[in-house]
C-alpha cells in the first residue's frame, strides 16, 4: 500500500481513539505530506533506514519559499509525526520500517521565563480597577497565576463555568482531556467583583471592550481573544517596569515555579498543569535547583565541630 492511501485514516485515527486536537492533525498532515512529497508517496513496505536517512538530510536542507529553513525542534515534529504513523502501521500489522528505528534529533534544553510573587504583585499594583475593564484585567491576571489555565483554555470560558464559591471547576485542555483547576480566593474575588459590575447578558467570561473585537462568530460576539490577552499583560508589565518578556504562557510557568519553590511534588504539578507527561514538566525543575541551593546555603550549618 502507498503512504497516500494510508496518511487519512492515519489522521482520523488521531482525532477519534488518539484524542489529539483539529489543529495538531492539521500540522502531522503537514508533516506526513512532506515525506509524502520526499518519497514521491513510497509503498509503505519499502521504507527503510536509509530513506529516513536521506530525509532527515533533506528536512535539514529544506527551505520554504521565503527561503527560511526548518527549526531543529520543527524538524522533531516531523520525525516524531513519521515515528507514530509507523506504529499505528505496526498495531494495524502492515509491514514497516520499525517506528523504533527513528531516532529524533538531540534540542537544547527549553527555557522557561517565569516571574517570582512580587513581580506579580508588581503588575498587579498597575491595574486601575475604578472602570469595567480594570475590573476584568485584574480578574485575568489574577486567574492565570492561580490556575495555571492555558490561555486557550481561559479565553474558552463562560461565566457558568467558574464556581467562584467552591474556587474549582473543570476545564478541557489539551487532547480533549478534563482536568480540575483550583483558584485562590483572591483570584475568586476578583472574578465575582469584575461579573458584579458587569450589566450585560453576554455569556463568555471575558468580553471585549474595544469596538475592534477579535470574535466575530454568532454568540460569541466579543469573547476576548488571546491576542487581546497578550496586550493586556504587555500593557501592565510595561508599566510595571518589568523587562522580561511576559506572556500569558509566562503566567502560567510562574504559577508552576511557585508550587515547586513551595514545595509542591512533580506529579502534583502535573496534573494540576494537565501535562501527559513528566517529562513536560520537567522543564521546571532546572528553574527551581538555584531556589534549592539558595535554601540550602541559607540553613545548612556548614561548620562541623
Amino acid at each position: 500500500m502507498y503512504m497516500s492511501e494510508l496518511l487519512l485514516d492515519y489522521i482520523e485515527h488521531l482525532e477519534v481513539e488518539g484524542g489529539r486536537s483539529a489543529h495538531t492533525a492539521e500540522n502531522y498532515t503537514l508533516y506526513l505530506e512532506r515525506f509524502v512529497e520526499f518519497t514521491n508517496d513510497i509503498e509503505v513496505g519499502k521504507i527503510t533506514s536509509e530513506i529516513i536517512r536521506k530525509y532527515r538530510l533533506w528536512l535539514n536542507r529544506y527551505k520554504n519559499n521565503n527561503d527560511d529553513e526548518l527549526a531543529t525542534i520543527t524538524q522533531g515534529y516531523h520525525l516524531i509525526a513519521l515515528r507514530g504513523f509507523l506504529s499505528y502501521l505496526s498495531n494495524r500489522d502492515i509491514a514497516s520500517l520499525s517506528p523504533d528505528k527513528i531516532v529524533l534529533p538531540k534540542t537544547s534544553r527549553k527555557q522557561v521565563t517565569f516571574l517570582y510573587y512580587d513581580e506579580i504583585e508588581q503588575i498587579i499594583s498597575q491595574i486601575n480597577i475604578d472602570d469595567e475593564s480594570g475590573l476584568r484585567d485584574r480578574a485575568i491576571i489574577e486567574l492565570l497565576f492561580s490556575s495555571g489555565l492555558r490561555v486557550s483554555e481561559l479565553v474558552n470560558l463562560n461565566r457558568d463555568h467558574v464556581n467562584t464559591a467552591r474556587r474549582e471547576f473543570m476545564v478541557r485542555g489539551k487532547g480533549q482531556k478534563d482536568r480540575p483547576v483550583f483558584i485562590s480566593g483572591s483570584a475568586s474575588e476578583h472574578v465575582k467583583n469584575y461579573l458584579s459590575a458587569r450589566t450585560d447578558s453576554l455569556q463568555p467570561l471575558f468580553i471585549s471592550y474595544s469596538r475592534n473585537n477579535e470574535a466575530t462568530t454568532s454568540g460569541d460576539y466579543r469573547r476576548l481573544g488571546a491576542r487581546s490577552i497578550q496586550r493586556i499583560i504587555n500593557k501592565y508589565t510595561r508599566l510595571a517596569g518589568i523587562t522580561k518578556h511576559v506572556s500569558p504562557h509566562t503566567m502560567r510557568h510562574s504559577f508552576a515555579t511557585d508550587l515547586l519553590m513551595n514545595g509542591a511534588d512533580i506529579r502534583s504539578v502535573q496534573s494540576m498543569l494537565g501535562h501527559s507527561s513528566i517529562s513536560t514538566t520537567q522543564i521546571y525543575t532546572h528553574v527551581t535547583d538555584e531556589h534549592l541551593r539558595e535554601v540550602h546555603e541559607k540553613f545548612h550549618s556548614d561548620n562541623i565541630g
